[in-house]
C-alpha cells in the first residue's frame, strides 16, 4: 500500500511506475474520487486536492484521504521547513493530534496523543489505534445494555399476549403463545455504531497490533446487529450518566463515520475509501475557542464562537442585511451587563517577519472587517490572532495599534500552537485579563 505525507499546499508526484516515490495515475484518480465525494471537495474535489496530471497539490485542508491501495496524509504548515524530514513531520503530526483532541473534545489525553504521534504512523493510523485501544478497554469492563421490546413465540406466556398474532398465526397452535416483553439487550444503537466503526476501520488499519485488536473487537461485538453506515441510528443514541464513559468513543465514531465539518465522509458504505479532513482555518478557530473557554473561567467572561450575528445594515422596513459572525466574541456575564469585551478573528496564515513589510502581511480587508466589528459591537479591543512561527522570534508577537478617530485598539498577536496546553492557556488568560481590565478602566474614565 502506498502511503505518502505532504504539507498544506505541497505537491505529490503522479508517476508511471508504482515502485517510485509517488502515486500511480490509478491511485491518484482514486484519491481524487474520494476528495470529490467529500463535502469539502466541491464539484471536482479541488477544495481538497488539485489534479495537475503529473502531480497532486494539497489545499488548506489537513487530515487523511485513503483509497484502495493508497492513502495521502496532509499536515498543517506554517514554518517553511516544517514537515521536510521524518522528525519534524512527527512533531507536526503530534501537534495536529493535540489540536484535534482539544478542538473536538475527544479527551484523548496529552500523553496518549504525544506517544501515538511520535511513532511513524499516519494520522489515520493514530486515530484508529486510539479508538481500538479505548473500545477494547471499555468492552472488557462490560458492554452497556438497555431494555428493548421483544416479540417471540413461546410455550409459556411472558410479558403481554399479542392478541392479533395469537388468533391469526397461532389459531391452530394452542401450544405456542405470541408474547411481547421487554428484555435487557446489548444490541443497542450505541453498540451498533461501535460495530460499524470497527468494521469500517478494519479495512484501513495497517499496523498488525491494531488489526488484531479490531479483530478481537469484532468477536466481542458478534451479537450486535450489522448496520450499514448510511442506516446507523444516530438519533437513537443517548449518552447519559449510565453510559458516560462511552462518550469519548462515541465522539471518535462520529469523527470516522458522520458528515460534519470536522468529521469524515466515507466514499461509500462498501468501504472503498475514507476521508478524514479538516479545514485548517476552522480547526484553528475551534482550537483557540476551546482553550479560550478554559483561560477565561476565573474572569467571569464567556466566549461565543461564530456569535454576535448583528447586521451591518437595516432596511426601511426594519429587516437586517449583511449579518456578521465574528470568530470569537468575549462578553461579560449577563448579570454584569453582557458587554462585549473583545472580538477575536483567528487567521491560519503566516505573518511576515520581514522588517521591510510594515503591515506584516496582514490583509487590508481583514483590518477593515475588524474596524466594522468594533463600530457595530461597540468594542474597544479588536484582535487578529495568528499562529506563531520561528521567523517571528522566540516570543509571541504583540503589536497594538490605535484605530484612527476612535478609542478602539487593534492588536496583532500570535499564539504558539507548538507549546503544551498549560503554556498556551497562560498566554490566552493573560491577554483576556488585560482586555477585561482595559474595558473597565475605559468605562470608569471615558474619553
Amino acid at each position: 500500500m502506498s502511503h505518502l505525507s505532504v504539507s498544506e499546499w505541497g505537491r505529490v508526484p503522479v508517476l508511471d511506475r508504482s515502485d517510485e516515490a509517488g502515486f500511480t495515475r490509478a491511485q491518484a484518480n482514486a484519491l481524487i474520487a474520494a476528495a470529490r465525494a467529500h463535502p469539502l471537495g466541491g464539484d471536482e474535489g479541488t477544495g481538497i486536492l488539485g489534479d495537475h496530471y503529473r502531480h497532486l497539490t494539497a489545499r488548506q485542508t489537513v487530515g487523511v484521504i485513503a483509497a484502495p491501495g493508497c492513502s495521502l496524509e496532509i499536515l498543517p504548515k506554517i514554518d517553511p521547513t516544517e514537515g521536510e524530514d521524518i522528525e519534524t513531520r512527527s512533531s507536526v503530526r503530534q501537534r495536529l493530534v493535540r489540536m484535534l483532541d482539544v478542538a473536538l473534545g475527544l479527551n484523548i489525553g496529552d500523553g496518549v496523543a504525544a506517544s501515538m504521534a511520535r511513532q511513524q504512523e499516519s494520522l489515520l493510523d493514530i486515530l484508529i489505534r486510539i479508538f481500538a485501544d479505548k473500545l477494547l478497554k471499555e468492552a472488557r469492563r462490560g458492554l452497556p445494555r438497555m431494555y428493548l421490546a421483544q416479540e417471540q413465540d413461546l410455550p409459556a406466556l411472558r410479558g403481554r399476549l399479542n392478541v392479533v398474532r395469537q388468533f391469526t398465526a397461532h389459531a391452530v397452535r394452542p401450544d405456542r403463545l405470541a408474547c411481547r416483553f421487554d428484555a435487557l439487550s446489548n444490541d443497542i444503537p450505541l453498540l451498533q455504531v461501535m460495530k460499524a466503526c470497527v468494521i469500517a476501520l478494519r479495512r484501513h488499519a495497517r499496523a498488525g497490533a491494531t488489526t488484531r485488536k479490531l479483530d478481537e473487537l469484532r468477536f466481542v461485538l458478534a451479537d450486535i446487529s450489522d448496520v450499514g453506515v448510511s442506516a446507523l441510528p444516530w438519533g437513537s443514541v443517548r449518552i447519559d450518566r449510565t453510559n458516560r464513559r462511552w462518550e469519548t468513543l462515541y465522539g471518535l465514531a462520529r469523527l470516522f463515520l458522520k458528515r460534519d465539518w470536522q468529521a469524515t465522509h466515507r466514499a461509500s458504505d462498501a468501504g472503498q475509501g475514507i476521508a478524514l479532513l479538516f479545514p485548517m482555518n476552522d480547526l484553528f478557530e475551534a482550537y483557540v475557542a476551546a482553550l479560550m473557554r478554559k483561560a477565561i473561567r476565573p474572569l467571569d467572561l464567556s466566549v461565543e464562537a461564530q456569535g454576535g450575528r448583528l447586521f451591518c445594515l437595516i432596511e426601511e422596513g426594519g429587516r437586517g442585511r449583511f449579518q456578521t459572525k465574528p470568530d470569537l466574541v468575549l462578553r461579560r456575564h449577563p448579570k454584569d451587563g453582557g458587554k462585549v469585551v473583545a472580538i477575536i478573528d483567528t487567521k491560519w496564515k503566516r505573518l511576515s517577519p520581514s522588517v521591510e513589510d510594515r503591515k506584516h502581511g496582514v490583509s487590508q480587508s481583514d483590518v477593515y472587517q475588524m474596524m466594522a466589528y468594533g463600530q457595530l459591537y461597540d468594542c474597544r479591543e479588536l484582535v487578529l490572532l495568528y499562529p506563531h512561527h520561528a521567523g517571528l522570534g522566540e516570543t509571541v508577537l504583540t503589536l497594538p495599534y490605535r484605530v484612527s478617530n476612535s478609542a478602539a485598539r487593534l492588536h496583532l498577536r500570535s499564539v504558539d500552537v507548538r507549546l503544551r496546553e498549560p503554556l498556551i492557556l497562560d498566554q490566552l488568560s493573560g491577554m483576556s485579563a488585560l482586555w477585561a481590565t482595559s474595558n473597565r478602566v475605559s468605562e470608569a474614565f471615558p474619553a
